[in-house]
């Protein structure tokens, strides 16, 4: 039991420590961070978007390749007949 609550305390008194120390050399303020967190946020949805809009228009341009040509015969090959 002694063991345990000397963990504990050991846990509560880094923690609390760790916390103050972030906070007294956190690089920007509350605000600005939280400013510069919803920037990167945005910016990572919008590429996204982008880079879905490409692949949608790619896989419809391959759609159209394939409906104007004759079927694709897909062979198995000696490692998949295998498995």
């Amino acid at each position: 039991m002694r063991k345990a609550f000397s963990f504990l305390a050991g846990l509560v008194v880094g923690a609390s420590v760790g916390a103050v120390v972030a906070i007294l050399f956190a690089p920007s303020s509350g605000p600005e961070l939280q400013r510069k967190v919803r920037t990167r946020v945005q910016e990572i949805i919008d590429e996204g978007k982008r880079a879905a809009e490409a692949r949608r228009v790619e896989l419809e341009a391959e759609l159209e390749a394939f409906k104007r040509s004759a079927p694709v015969v897909i062979e198995e090959t000696p490692e998949q007949s295998e498995a």
